[in-house]
């Protein structure tokens, strides 16, 4: 009998991650979930009470038809068969269940800053890692092997506090070849780009008015195009830039890579966006110096879900 794999997904990101690295895994029986979680947090889910996460409904649906989609097995939950192995893009939560199998976690993105909330989730097993957001990815130490973006990634991973004989510097699908988004039909082109972040959905302060201004100095009098994250209010951030940013155009759709690859400056926050304006040379304020976010670019070797695959199989068959 073939072994099983569990792949759970859960943001698009992570989703079409995971399907991809699946495809180089075909000789293994392979089963999908959108995210889950066990305990309180199993249960707030259920009540509605996470849709600002990928525990929510909302995302939870998008992943799920995605995979209904493309055909792929499903196990929702990941209960109904005993698995080989389990393939991830968080560590933030473990479910008690996953925690039996041999897991591979793959580096999703971007991580958050720093914040007084890593600390303690650090410092203090009673402060779950996920208050903290993705700064404390790796840090449950419930993997086998940790698949990152970068030698930058790496070195940042060790210094958290990660195991660093459990790292593995693959780079990451989605942003392994970014040259490929060179080639679109978006139809403008030389603007200034500002992908909005969901802060305001995740209970994160922002003056969305300063920054706004802000980004109609920075850019010098050229088009600025506005690509909103797609967990924002969009109905409240079209208002707000159609006030205070007239003649401005906003995109709540649309291949956010293509407009990156179209545009003369990237502006974001904390987001992985910013890794395809870097890996294509583009101008980029975000909150990292130009030299960090060099160090932290993925490598673009067009071959990051081939090489997790190879990971997946050192761990399952070893």
């Amino acid at each position: 009998m073939k072994k099983k794999i569990l792949f759970i997904c859960g943001s698009m990101n992570q989703t079409t991650q995971m399907h991809q690295i699946s495809g180089w895994l075909g000789d293994y029986d392979r089963y999908f979930s959108p995210f889950f979680s066990d305990g309180l947090l199993g249960l707030a889910s259920g009540m509605g009470l996470l849709e600002f996460t990928i525990l929510g409904k909302k995302r939870s649906s998008r992943a799920l038809q995605y995979l209904l989609d493309h055909d792929l097995q499903l196990d929702i939950g990941g209960m109904a068969r005993d698995y080989d192995l389990v393939v991830t893009c968080t560590d933030l939560i473990v479910p008690k269940e996953i925690r039996r199998r041999k897991i591979v976690l793959v580096q999703e993105g971007m991580t958050e800053p720093e914040t007084v909330l890593f600390h303690l989730a650090r410092n203090f097993r009673w402060v779950p890692r996920w208050v903290a957001g993705t700064a404390t990815t790796g840090l449950s130490d419930a993997y086998e092997k940790f698949c990152v973006a970068s030698e930058g990634y790496r070195d940042l991973f060790i210094r958290k506090g990660v195991n660093a004989e459990k790292l593995v510097v693959t780079s990451i699908p989605n942003f392994d070849n970014c040259e490929r988004y060179l080639r679109n039909s978006f139809e403008h082109r030389d603007f200034v780009l500002v992908c909005t972040s969901d802060n305001r959905e995740t209970f994160i302060y922002e003056n969305r008015r300063r920054n706004i201004e802000k980004y109609l100095d920075m850019s010098g009098g050229h088009q600025l195009i506005f690509k909103l994250h797609p967990n924002e209010n969009a109905r409240r951030a079209v208002r707000e830039i159609s006030t205070l940013a007239p003649g401005s155009l906003v995109f709540t759709e649309g291949r956010t890579e293509e407009m990156i690859a179209n545009s003369r400056m990237l502006i974001a926050q904390f987001s992985s966006t910013i890794f395809v304006g870097s890996a294509l040379n583009k101008t980029v304020h975000c909150s990292l110096t130009p030299e960090e976010l060099r160090a932290l670019t993925p490598l673009q070797n067009k071959s990051a879900a081939r090489r997790i695959a190879d990971v997946c199989r050192n761990v399952i068959d070893g």
